[in-house]
């Protein structure tokens, strides 16, 4: 799987092999030590700037024990209820250096549901429904909601609850399990009621804005990238599900440090053609999610580069005879092993 090994000591911040007689700990090490997951871990030094500050004698990025501390005493405050950001201030604060420009979070909070399905308490998730922040005060924790609490946000149209709840799931477990455990149950929820009674197209709209936008935050071009050359993502021409694209973008960024271009949806073929011209991408992926998008032919058109781009699609538009040159995904995992084999 080359880049996508998810090994625990062996790899460094840029996805390089490290040995355990380098100087410092490897990310696999803290995220032992912590009970955090290396993607957690990730995400805080994306977001927050708080991450590996030494370069061993063999070049790679470690953790040394201020660094630990660091992650030690956010841990510890994120633990008692103070959100990730909040607790990014304090450590960098103690530490006696500005603060970089940290986003802003906000507790979830509970979230009205619609007529006669209960209300949304967020302390039934199971993480309780407040503690002792670090400065004496009591503080809501922060929350991760189940698909179905989420779902009965949605449809309550309470965009602030589910732009909280989604926002905290990215930042405590990554963009993956927001995806599979959140993100695509709440869709088939949301789908089912539609196919019912033909209503809630209201409610699809403000789920997808509300999870685009905590997803776009997210693409942004690392501080370190591993790739020279971009990875362009792009919907086919007329499609307008683009939410996939982004997660897998924002998957490449925060856990694997990919910087990626992403140009959306309804993305004309000669418009896509053009932004290869320009930037010349290691991989190009495009989605068709509906079967009205996913004419293969157009790709035929694409612009033979050199160095060459590697054209992979995926969704479950596309039709048969896709050019010999095209590679074809049907899961995420499989994206993301094909795309860092191209970047190999």
């Amino acid at each position: 799987m080359g880049l996508w090994e998810r090994g625990e000591t062996a790899m460094d911040e840029q996805g390089r092999v490290v040995t355990e007689e380098e100087p410092g700990y490897g990310i696999g090490a803290v995220a032992r030590r912590l009970g955090v997951p290396a993607p957690t871990l990730r995400t805080w030094n994306l977001r927050y700037g708080i991450g590996p500050s030494r370069r061993s004698p063999g070049g790679h990025r470690r953790y040394d024990t201020d660094d630990l501390r660091r992650l030690e005493e956010m841990n510890r405050l994120i633990r008692t209820g103070v959100p990730a950001a909040d607790a990014a201030r304090e450590v960098l604060r103690s530490r006696g250096v500005p603060s970089p420009a940290v986003r802003e979070e906000r507790p979830a909070r509970p979230s009205p549901a619609p007529e006669g399905t209960g209300t949304v308490r967020p302390d039934s998730a199971g993480e309780g429904a407040a503690d002792e922040g670090a400065a004496g005060l009591s503080r809501p924790r922060p929350q991760i909601p189940t698909a179905a609490m989420l779902a009965r946000a949605a449809f309550a149209l309470d965009s602030q609850a589910v732009s909280d709840w989604i926002g905290e799931a990215l930042a405590r477990h990554g963009v993956m399990w927001t995806w599979e455990r959140l993100v695509l149950p709440v869709f088939e929820t949301i789908c089912a009621r539609q196919a019912e009674s033909g209503a809630g197209v209201e409610v699809e709209h403000l789920f997808s804005d509300r999870v685009l936008a905590a997803l776009i935050r997210l693409v942004e071009r690392p501080a370190r990238p591993v790739n020279d050359r971009p990875v362009l993502l792009a919907c086919a021409e007329d499609e307008q599900h683009c939410l996939p694209i982004y997660a897998l973008a924002a998957v490449l960024t925060v856990e694997y440090r990919v910087e990626t271009r992403v140009l959306g949806a309804r993305t004309p073929y000669a418009a896509l053609g053009d932004a290869m011209r320009r930037l010349g991408p290691a991989v190009v992926f495009v989605w068709s999610q509906r079967r009205e998008t996913g004419d293969p032919a157009p790709l035929a058109s694409l612009p033979l580069l050199r160095p060459s781009s590697r054209i992979v699609v995926g969704g479950g538009g596309w039709w048969g005879g896709l050019p010999a040159s095209v590679s074809r995904v049907t899961s995420f995992p499989e994206a993301l092993t094909r795309i860092g084999a191209a970047l190999r």
